[in-house]
Parts: structure tokens; sequence; C-alpha cells
């Protein structure tokens, strides 16, 4: 392996914290004696095209420095290559690293962590999952949580969590059940009234709601979370339980474990890893192994934690 490592950073993640964290980050590395090159980008088409050429230069690891959109943007570099992947979670969500039980918001102490694991070798090979070209690590969204994403994006006028509570409240006086078709591993197509449909690669989505909540990364499976038709009265009162995990236990609610998923539905944006996805139809396949995480899990050592010190 080489001792030069990318710092692939988003300096606007977390209103600024991408920025300030790349410096505690970096320190970590270059006092274990790794050589580190700094990664930017004029915008996110660029910042994709650079970390992929370092990719293909041979870096020994690309560490992503920003919140979830750049995890997006770092999983399209790394997947498939054999390159580790390390993550210095500092944006709003954190979702991905949450999975992973990563340090979330402790440049310094993931930065540790990245060293440490690509010493003694702690790292973790993942499922990602795939639509088209484009791969993602937690979850899929689509159905009400997509329509409540697309109206936050439309706001202007307000920002943070404030706009994405505004915009639930918008779509829970709009809401409608969305006919869904769905195909389960190339099983029989079945048309479907439900709120949302859910892709689990990891468990949690909008920084914290576990949606997916017993999703396991390395299974080779996703878990779909389906939640069927249901009123207004009965979405407020299950949407609350989203955070703990407990939805699950509903009624309306069920859960597929499988390899592939084909979605449709008319007028429905997907989003992954917080990203838009385009419109549905698409179809999801989860891809065992495709990525190397730097955990800080030993190999072998089944259950240990990661190594935050």
């Amino acid at each position: 392996m080489t001792s030069e490592i990318t710092l692939f950073v988003n300096p606007t993640a977390g209103r600024g914290r991408g920025a300030h964290a790349a410096q505690p980050a970096a320190s970590a590395l270059r006092d274990a004696g790794f050589s580190v090159r700094t990664v930017l980008g004029e915008d996110a088409d660029d910042a994709l095209r650079r970390a992929r050429e370092a990719v293909a230069a041979g870096t020994g690891a690309l560490i992503a420095v920003g919140g979830d959109g750049l995890m997006s943007l770092a999983l399209q570099a790394v997947a498939g290559t054999g390159t580790p992947l390390g993550v210095v979670a500092v944006g709003t969500g954190n979702d991905f690293a949450r999975a992973l039980g990563l340090p979330v918001r402790d440049p310094a102490a993931a930065g540790r962590l990245a060293a440490r694991a690509l010493k003694e070798g702690g790292d973790r090979a993942i499922d990602l999952g795939r639509v088209g070209d484009r791969w993602f690590g937690s979850v899929l969204a689509s159905g009400f949580d997509s329509r409540v994403n697309d109206r936050g994006n439309r706001m202007r006028l307000v920002g943070g969590r404030f706009r994405y509570d505004l915009a639930i409240l918008a779509e829970l006086a709009a809401f409608r059940p969305i006919p869904y078709r769905i195909r389960l591993d190339g099983g029989e197509v079945a048309d479907i009234e439900a709120t949302l449909v859910a892709v689990g690669n990891g468990t949690t989505y909008g920084g914290g709601m576990r949606i997916c909540a017993d999703a396991e990364m390395d299974d080779g499976l996703f878990d779909v979370t389906v939640v069927g038709e249901c009123t207004r009265t009965e979405l407020l009162k299950v949407f609350p339980k989203v955070y703990r995990g407990t939805h699950l236990g509903h009624r309306a609610v069920t859960v597929h474990r499988v390899s592939s998923i084909e979605l449709a539905a008319a007028g429905i944006t997907a989003y992954a890893d917080g990203e838009p996805m385009g419109a549905l139809p698409l179809t999801a396949t989860c891809v065992p192994g495709a990525v190397r995480v730097l955990t800080g899990h030993r190999p072998g050592a089944a259950g240990s934690k990661a190594w935050a010190n």
C-alpha cells in the first residue's frame, strides 16, 4: 500500500464544518506517517473526476471529509476498485457513518481511526446498492419521504432542519397513498398502494431515522421497508417511531429481504444517500462487498467495535 493518502473534502459540508475538519483529519494521518494530498472540486462533477483520478493513480485510500452527499460522491470513485474508503463525517445527516459506528463530527478521532486501520488492517468489506451506473451506501427513498425532499429542495427562504419539518407538514396536508408496481428478486409483479418504499443497504436516512432498522451492510441483501396504505392520522402516529425503529411493528409496515427490487410509481423521484437518483421506474441491485471501508474492525474479529482513539 502506498503511503500517500487522498483527502477528499467538501468545504461547505455542515455549514462550513468540512473546511475546518480537513486540518485535524490530515494532521492525524500525517502524524501516523502518511503523505496527505487534498482534493477539492469546483463542483460535484469536477470533484468526482479528481477523486477518480486519484484512485486510478493508486492512492492508498480515499478519505472523504464531509456529509452524506460527499460520501455518495466518494462511493462513485472507489466502488469496485479495491481502494479503501475512510470516512470523516462532519455533515448534517451523517447516516453512512452512523450505520458503520464511526465517529461523527469528531474529525481528529476519525482521522486517527483511519490511520490506525490502514496500518493494522482494520477495514470492512460492505455491500452497496446500485442503480444503473450509480452506487448508494445507505437508503434509497421513494414516496412520502422523497416528496418531502422534493418540497424541501424547493424551499429557499428557510434552511436546516426547519425546512425539512415544514416540508413534512405541507406533504401531510396533501397526503394520498401512492400506486406502486413492485417486483422483488425477479418474481411476480405486485401492484400496491403504499405511503413509501425504502430500500435499505444501511439502517438510517434523514439524520438518524431508522427506516430500515434491522438492515445489515454485509449480508448481500437489502431490507425493503414498505409502509402500506394508511390514513393521515395513522401516518402522524407512525412517523415519530421511525427514529427508534419501532415503526416496523406497525400493521401497515412490511419488510422484505431481497437482492434486487424493481420499483415504478408515476410522479415519484427516488433519493439515495440524500441525493436525487431520478424518477421511477428503476431497478436497484445489492452488490456484495463492493467497497472496503476503514472502520477499525480487525479482520476476523466478529462484533469488534471501531477504534475511536
